[in-house]
């Protein structure tokens, strides 16, 4: 091994690993944004069985959770619990521009500002984590109800879901 390779801290694979899943997390939002552009608007309204009614509902609710987490990743921006009531397309533009946002803002966190205890108090839960447990859950959460938009839409009959897998990322799309 040379004196110039540099071996990854936990603290520095730490950092890396949140910058990439929220990038990761950004351009799976757009990759099924653009995918859903793609459908009938109002096919996207059609209520199916799953979590919410609608993938519109869905995107909201993934838009809406980012929101909550966001605001405790980052605090001083504050939560205001509003309902969002856009239609469809400023639906589409709002959670690409928020993911998009997300991802920047952890671009620029310091390795100690991952790995701060943030207390959160809640009507369902209290938990004081380092700042990357909740960046890793906001993460997972989108995530989660992405693969349930996948489900709806071949519900309705869409076979042409994109690729929005972690790995496929790594891979293939950075």
């Amino acid at each position: 091994m040379s004196e110039l390779t540099v071996l990854p801290t936990v603290e520095t694979s730490l950092a890396y690993l949140m910058k990439n899943y929220t990038d990761y997390n950004h351009w799976a939002n757009c990759t099924l944004v653009n995918w859903l552009k793609t459908k009938p608007r109002e096919i996207l309204e059609i209520e199916v069985h799953s979590s919410f009614n609608t993938i519109r509902q869905t995107l909201i609710h993934i838009l809406q959770t980012q929101s909550y987490w966001y605001s405790i990743i980052r605090p001083e921006i504050g939560y205001e619990d509003e309902q969002f009531t856009g239609n469809l397309e400023e639906t589409f533009d709002r959670i690409v521009a928020q993911s998009e946002e997300m991802a920047i803002y952890i671009e620029n966190l310091a390795i100690e500002t991952l790995q701060e205890d943030t207390l959160v108090v809640s009507q369902w839960f209290e938990s004081n984590f380092p700042r990357f447990e909740y960046i890793m859950h906001c993460m997972n959460h989108s995530t989660y109800h992405r693969g349930q938009i996948v489900t709806m839409g071949r519900n309705l009959g869409f076979t042409d879901a994109p690729m929005t897998d972690y790995n496929f990322y790594n891979v293939m799309a950075k």
